[in-house]
């Protein structure tokens, strides 16, 4: 499909914008450049370098809480492998700008198709060089690259859809949301077919070959309320009322400990709980699917399970950014209003972390109020996601449903008296 000139000038503008954003985020990573706040890029060089050298041995990090992330993971931390002549931290950075350069080509592409727009494509561009160097020192964009390929399958090649849904969910579990607005019937059973026979072989023969593939599951079991959350806004302010708890690093990330720690941490587990009610009351009411509507129900389960999370990683942001890029991608999308909010919460978040996080961890004013800002963001984000997305598909239908009802029966009625008349 050829582009007339407008077009291409305006993929030469994003490709451009992405060279020039993608060479200043290598070489924060690389340490040519410095990013102020602390060093991203130790998790690669200390903590994914270490579980490389245990998974190497054929086995998982079974002594270690801070691997809670499911079997496929595996894969993402043995991947510079591929690249023997490079270093490890080195050829993972190699390896997360060629992730990214795959969903931006992909954006690109779907951009040019009947009924999409390049809209996603600058989402993208934009998204990952707001939440800066983070991206590519963390197995995240990865994990991304998956998930914004099975969407953009979409309802178009359901069992494509799934398995790629299935594999991302066994790298990192949240891909599983994608599958929300398939569809019913034909299209449902097929990708949740292929999602589920692709989950369950690969776990099957990570269980087979590798020992502690579920080990996970009991260590993600054991986190706290993580500091960036919803709910440790709750703390941040009661630490100037005298609450008695503290700040560590516990679990691989950095937690509150306390008083009431518990209990906010079960009452997001409760929230996320009730966003799950949610999308299953919006999946049986649903009467209308558009073109987007697959991608609109993955960016609005998303922002839920993010909002409610006891943990809102900065990298959690690049989830939203690349679901919300598909989005975008649709001229009928209505989520453009929450993406924005998704830009400005990413942009945020790159202030907290890493730039002052060290005041987000002593709670001081400028710390919460980062936090109320981009957690604000991310609500505001979120409920207006579904208030757009039950209009579209529940309230709009039904509303014509309605209208063309009356008019049905007088037409009905005049056959009626056409038929006895002498």
């Amino acid at each position: 499909m050829k582009y007339p000139k407008r077009g291409v000038v305006r993929v030469v503008r994003i490709l451009t914008v992405w060279a020039l954003t993608r060479t200043v985020l290598l070489l924060c990573v690389l340490k040519v450049l410095t990013a102020p706040g602390p060093d991203v890029t130790s998790d690669v060089s200390v903590i994914y370098q270490g579980w490389y050298e245990v998974l190497r041995t054929g086995t998982f990090p079974l002594d270690d809480v801070t691997w809670q992330y499911p079997p496929a993971a595996a894969l993402a931390i043995l991947s510079p492998a591929l690249l023997p002549f490079l270093g490890y931290a080195t050829a993972f950075f190699v390896l997360a700008l060629l992730a990214d350069a795959l969903v931006c080509g992909l954006l690109l592409y779907a951009g040019r198709r009947p009924g999409k727009s390049l809209r996603g494509a600058w989402v993208w561009v934009v998204g990952v060089a707001l939440l800066g160097p983070t991206v590519y020192a963390r197995y995240d964009v990865m994990v991304t690259a998956v998930a914004v390929a099975s969407l953009l399958a979409g309802a178009r090649h359901p069992r494509t859809m799934g398995a790629l849904a299935g594999f991302g969910a066994l790298l990192k579990v949240w891909p599983a949301l994608l599958l929300i607005g398939m569809p019913r019937a034909r299209a449902t059973r097929s990708s949740w077919g292929a999602a589920a026979a692709t989950a369950l072989g690969l776990t099957l023969a990570f269980l087979v070959t590798m020992p502690g593939a579920l080990a996970f599951l009991t260590f993600q079991r054991d986190r706290g309320t993580e500091v960036e959350s919803l709910g440790a806004l709750v703390f941040h302010v009661a630490r100037h009322l005298g609450w008695q708890g503290e700040v560590q690093l516990n679990y691989g990330s950095v937690e509150f400990l306390g008083p009431y720690v518990p209990l906010v941490s079960t009452v997001a587990q409760g929230l996320s709980v009730a966003a799950l009610c949610w999308l299953l009351v919006w999946r049986l009411r649903a009467r209308a699917w558009s073109a987007s509507t697959v991608a609109d129900a993955a960016f609005v389960a998303v922002l839920l399970f993010t909002a409610t999370s006891r943990v809102i990683s900065p990298q959690y942001l690049l989830w939203l950014v690349g679901v919300a890029a598909v989005c975008m991608a649709f001229r009928a999308s209505r989520m453009v209003l929450p993406a924005r909010l998704v830009l400005a919460a990413t942009l945020v978040t790159f202030l907290e972390f890493p730039i002052w996080f060290s005041h987000v961890v002593a709670s001081d004013p400028l710390g919460i109020a980062l936090l109320f800002v981009r957690n604000g963001l991310l609500v505001a984000a979120a409920l207006i996601a579904c208030r757009n997305l039950w209009r579209q598909t529940v309230s709009e239908p039904r509303g014509r449903e309605r209208a063309s009802a009356p008019a049905d029966v007088s037409r009905a009625q005049r056959a009626d008296t056409y038929a006895s008349a002498p």
